[in-house]
């Protein structure tokens, strides 16, 4: 199948190459220092995307936005993924973050959480993992109460993103833990609230730096509850499927791109035993699967964001771009690696962080082991004897 990019979408995905190569990648050594952007930096990449007509990307254009589609903000992903100069977890530079959750408020809600938002002045956090609950969420245990008009929320939760920028909370706590999944409900809260208490920051291995949040007795007022009792387990699975695609099969393709790249450069450039590397069977073998994979993915995962587009389920589709997506990757950054020799393991080049980066992907939002026994179960239904 040949997947041909209408004419608009290859100039906004060239558009979004040149916003790689003139803002970051020449300067990503000093940008990923730490897990956040400065005010300065930030101001200057926003600038940057603004001039390139890169503003507002994830804005749907009810609210003001260009409107794209998933398969629109896919290229622009994929080539976002080709550097280390964004935190790949926190805040990007291309406008305000809305999530599928955000478009479901009311009109009430919107005047306090949405609009502020678009505008800029507030920043909204995502908090749905547990220390018991992480890739089963159905098993949370953070409870909300109804009592009269208010909710009353119990619970803790962890590595959520973030916190110290975010001016509320959205959060997901179990309504009824006798219906598992079902009874998971969607609330958004301010982060001032009294009952919220920030537990902790957590140091990782990447540039991430979560937090623990807990909450005690949290009152929670029935106006600030999402849709219906029960849906917000959906909610968050529409927000959370569109990361698979964007945050990392896309990102995943522009990893395995920039390993090429990098790899490729090095192998023509590095004599060893007095022929350069790229004539060396096993490095070129490195090369030719990392191409493969990309030529794979890359098409997996337009085939997959075209079909969301056209409003078609692709929850087990979004599995498989996930799974192949950040393990071939993470694969991608080893062998980088391993061509590089002792220089990859340097910060002289950005591979060690795609390296740490993409071996994290394959545990957050779905670890491999959990997709692959989802996928086992609709084969087996799929290609059962009729």
């Amino acid at each position: 199948m040949e997947f041909d990019l209408s004419d608009d979408l290859r100039a906004l995905r060239s558009r979004a190459r040149e916003f790689v190569d003139r803002y970051l990648i020449p300067n990503e050594r000093d940008l990923s220092q730490g897990h956040r952007l400065s005010t300065e930096d930030r101001g200057r990449l926003e600038a940057a995307a603004r001039e390139l007509g890169l503003w507002n990307v994830n804005v749907p254009s009810e609210f003001g936005g260009p409107g794209y589609g998933l398969l629109a903000r896919t290229v622009i992903f994929e080539e976002l993924g080709r550097s280390i100069a964004l935190p790949p977890r926190n805040r990007g530079v291309m406008g305000p973050e809305v999530s599928p959750i955000l478009l479901r408020l009311t009109e009430p809600q919107r005047e306090r959480f949405l609009y502020p938002v678009l505008r800029g002045e507030k920043f909204a956090c995502f908090a749905q993992t547990e220390p018991g609950a992480g890739g089963d969420p159905a098993a949370m245990e953070t409870t909300a109460v109804l009592d009269g008009d208010v909710y009353v929320v119990n619970g803790t939760k962890r590595f959520i993103g973030f916190v110290d920028e975010t001016d509320f909370v959205q959060l997901f706590a179990s309504t009824d833990r006798s219906k598992g999944a079902r009874g998971v409900t969607a609330f958004v809260v301010p982060l001032d609230t009294p009952g919220i208490g920030i537990v902790r920051q957590m140091q990782t291995m990447m540039r991430d730096r979560p937090f623990e949040i807990a909450f005690d007795n949290l009152r929670i007022p029935v106006e600030n509850r999402v849709g219906d009792e029960g849906a917000g387990f959906a909610y968050a699975q529409s927000w959370i499927t569109e990361g698979r695609i964007l945050r990392h099969a896309a990102r995943a393709i522009g990893v395995i791109e920039r390993c090429l790249e990098l790899g490729t450069a090095y192998a023509l450039a590095r004599t060893t035993f007095g022929a350069p590397l790229a004539q060396r069977q096993s490095i070129q073998w490195m090369l030719v699967d990392m191409y493969l994979t990309l030529k794979q993915l890359r098409l997996m995962t337009y085939q997959t964001a075209l079909r969301y587009d056209r409003g078609e389920d692709v929850r087990h589709d979004s599995y498989m771009c996930k799974y192949f997506g950040d393990e071939s990757s993470f694969t991608a950054a080893d062998r980088c690696m391993q061509i590089h020799g002792g220089i990859g393991l340097t910060t002289d080049f950005p591979i060690e962080t795609f390296w740490r980066d993409q071996r994290s992907f394959t545990i957050t939002e779905g670890p491999t082991e959990i997709l692959k026994m989802t996928l086992a179960r609709h084969v087996l239904e799929r290609y059962a004897p009729r």
